[in-house]
């Protein structure tokens, strides 16, 4: 009983328990008790001839979900400091890191760096790693004006349809299920097969089934929980030929926003994730062989919300100290505050820039990017640096410094 309890505990699957000590006990006589425990607090969600446990009574979900109610609920994002403004241009930056976080899981095979430069210029993609960047960024801008409608296979579909534009073999596949089973979740490397998706045949059922879950409000399932579901159920039916995973965040991340949870638009999951890629593999891995129990993808999907969280605490107190520095140094300089925070990223990037990349990071207008350009020509903090296409491109200049 000891050791069940402490297995339990780290929700250890059955594999984690070969080198365990057991006392007088046997590794099946723990693990049966383990097992009884957690099938008395499981809840099942039934999908098609599926059906999907976790525990309720888990203690680290528990304890993660009043982590993160109580930092919201705290208000870890409400500042004096932060202006509406500063939110806008939080929320972008973290909708742009999500979306290329998001493509790089899935094979997007671009630098950070030169994504966020492909999404603030507002280009045409030049490849496909490129388009699917941009593709997901747009889906995330899609799904926030989805918020009043309920799950449904139009929805699903539609999402799928922005997340895939111009990139599917056969564009008419885009927004549709698949119509067979040619796909499998594998690693061609060294060629083994991690998951066979559902038949073709079950999919639309399937997903009326999800959608019948995640509408259905007769009993209370934490919006966190739930989402955490809907990333599971909808990446383990693989409906569709290609995208499903970055589908499935997507939807995670419009449930959670639809259900009071906006907050997580100022966080990259996927990024947070992108850092522990094994873990995540392995909690779809955990969750199918120990009979469908997704407590161990929650508890994973969690640990990362909350992680992710971390990461922007850290972050936005960062940008809080740098701004009063640079408000301190306004009066040295006789810049603006805008203007003093433009240096600041030339000097940083150290790499040309245009005014439209400018006027989309900083949620303002080209005319105004243009004002804020010219003083700081004048002023010799920066100078032209050729021209991309037709665009102007500005740099900082060393010799004013």
């Amino acid at each position: 009983m000891k050791y069940a309890k402490i297995y339990n505990d780290k929700y250890y699957h059955w594999d984690e328990l070969k080198y365990k000590d057991f006392g007088d006990s046997s590794r099946d006589d723990v693990w049966k008790i383990m097992k009884i425990f957690r099938i008395l607090s499981y809840r099942s969600v039934n999908i098609g001839n599926k059906t999907l446990y976790y525990s309720v009574a888990d203690d680290y979900i528990q304890r993660a979900l009043h982590e993160i109610d109580s930092r919201i609920a705290s208000g870890f994002l409400i500042s004096g400091d932060v202006t509406e403004k500063r939110r806008i241009m939080l929320s972008v930056s973290s909708m742009m890191e999500e979306s290329i976080a998001s493509s790089q899981l899935e094979g997007a095979s671009t630098t950070t760096k030169l994504a966020k430069k492909l999404l603030r210029s507002n280009l045409e993609p030049k490849d496909r790693s490129q388009r699917m960047i941009l593709n997901n960024y747009h889906a995330m801008q899609f799904i926030k004006e989805r918020l009043d409608e309920p799950l449904s296979l139009e929805l699903i579909k539609d999402v799928h349809r922005v997340i895939t534009e111009s990139l599917m073999d056969d564009p008419q596949t885009s927004g549709e299920f698949r119509t067979d089973d040619s796909i499998a979740v594998r690693d061609v490397y060294e060629d083994v097969t991690y998951h066979v998706p559902v038949s073709h045949t079950e999919i639309g059922k399937m997903i009326v089934d999800l959608c019948d879950y995640v509408n259905e409000d007769a009993e209370f399932i934490h919006p966190l929980i739930k989402g955490i579901m809907i990333h599971f159920i909808l990446a383990y039916i693989h409906p569709f030929l290609d995208g499903n995973g970055r589908v499935s965040r997507a939807l995670f991340y419009w449930y959670c926003m639809k259900n009071g949870y906006s907050m997580v638009e100022f966080l990259s999951i996927s990024k947070t994730i992108k850092n522990h890629r094994q873990d995540y593999d392995r909690s779809y891995l955990l969750t199918e062989t120990d009979g469908m129990d997704a407590t161990y993808f929650a508890r994973y999907n969690l640990k990362m919300v909350s992680e992710a969280i971390d990461v922007f605490d850290t972050y936005l107190k960062r940008k809080m100290d740098e701004q009063k520095k640079l408000i301190e140094d306004l009066h040295m300089t006789g810049l603006s505050y805008r203007q003093s925070q433009i240096l600041k990223d030339m000097v940083r990037s150290g790499e040309p820039v245009s005014q439209y990349e400018l006027s989309v990071k900083y949620q303002t207008t080209v005319p105004t990017i243009r004002r804020d350009l010219i003083a700081l020509l004048e002023s010799g903090y920066i100078s032209l640096a050729g021209k991309d296409g037709h665009r102007q491109l500005y740099i900082y200049s060393k010799e004013k410094n």
